[in-house]
């Protein structure tokens, strides 16, 4: 094995996009402000790595504010976004918060608001109990938003009431799978407002491309990134969508299949949005240790986004 010669095509871009690199630089900066501890609602992205070195500098996470025993400590809200409810919890309590919500996550909230706000009824377009897609529907009234998931989902809507309807994407989907659906209900509902600009983020739609570029030419492609992160996931669908059909997953505690890998001559890799370049770094050097590497980088666009840090941080 240690002789073989293996080829690696790396996608680029990869891994953290500006929303994570805003939200990890929101918790490091509120614990340099405030000092330890900060308290985190949920986790600031879906990564164990990032999650547990945040723990070690002073970062407690918990799932809702009523957890946090010292209600004089800063809270942050992780980059998902949050239900309306929440920082009007956190203002009840008297509790300083920081909103570490991605800005174009941000911007479907607003999105949804002034659609119901001028009548339209709302579908969003995304999986249940995913954090963002808690945080969009509690934007509005009960019943003024539908999560709808799949075609047959759309098959099955009823536009009961008669109203005009609207519809938002959760952000980190494949732009794949909501074209379907985004077809399907044009079709099924002519009339249906759709947003001024594609809601899925340009970083998770820049991932899906250079993955699509380059999977039809591995034997295996790899995704590094947590089991929980929406993106990572369907970057392992669009791998296999694209001509790799033994794509997978690498999080915390997979095993690198060694055996399956010595089969090829050519892998794929890339990694999630909220996966740091550490992680992927840290693959490579434990494939380098049985294989003889030729790494190619395929870069499909240069990413240049920045999100600023809220003004109290900086």
């Amino acid at each position: 094995m240690k002789n073989k010669e293996l080829k690696i095509l790396l996608a680029a871009p990869r891994g953290f996009c500006a929303g994570v690199d805003r939200a990890i630089e929101i918790v490091k900066k509120s614990i340099e402000k405030y000092g330890p501890p900060i308290y985190v609602r949920h986790e600031i992205v879906h990564n164990k790595h990032v999650v547990e070195n945040l723990k070690k500098i002073g970062a407690i996470f918990v799932e809702e504010l009523s957890e946090i025993e010292d209600k004089t400590r800063p809270v942050i809200f992780s980059a998902h976004g949050v239900p309306k409810t929440v920082p009007e919890e956190a203002i009840n309590l008297n509790m300083q918060y920081i909103d570490a919500t991605c800005p174009l996550v941000s911007k479907v909230h607003r999105e949804a608001e002034n659609l119901h706000k001028s009548g339209s009824h709302i579908i969003l377009i995304g999986h249940k109990n995913h954090p963002e897609v808690v945080g969009t529907m509690g934007q509005i009234p009960k019943g003024g938003i539908d999560l709808v998931e799949s075609v047959e989902d759309v098959n099955k809507y009823e536009n009961k009431e008669n109203k005009d309807l609207a519809f938002v994407t959760q952000t980190t989907l494949s732009v794949d799978d909501t074209k379907e659906i985004i077809d399907k209900l044009k079709k099924k509902f002519p009339n249906i407002k759709e947003p001024k600009k594609e809601d899925i983020c340009y970083a998770t739609t820049n991932r899906q491309a250079a993955v699509k570029k380059i999977a039809k030419k591995c034997e295996m492609f790899f995704i590094i990134g947590s089991r929980n992160s929406s993106n990572s996931v369907r970057l392992v669908e669009v791998a296999k969508n694209s001509g790799c059909s033994k794509a997978e997953l690498i999080h915390s505690e997979s095993v690198i299949p060694y055996e399956k890998i010595a089969n090829c001559s050519t892998i794929g890799i890339s990694s999630g949005a909220s996966a740091p370049e550490i992680l992927v770094d840290e693959f490579i050097k434990n494939l380098k240790k049985k294989f003889v590497l030729k790494m190619e980088e395929i870069e499909i666009i240069k990413e240049e986004v920045t999100f600023k840090i809220p003004a109290k941080l900086s």
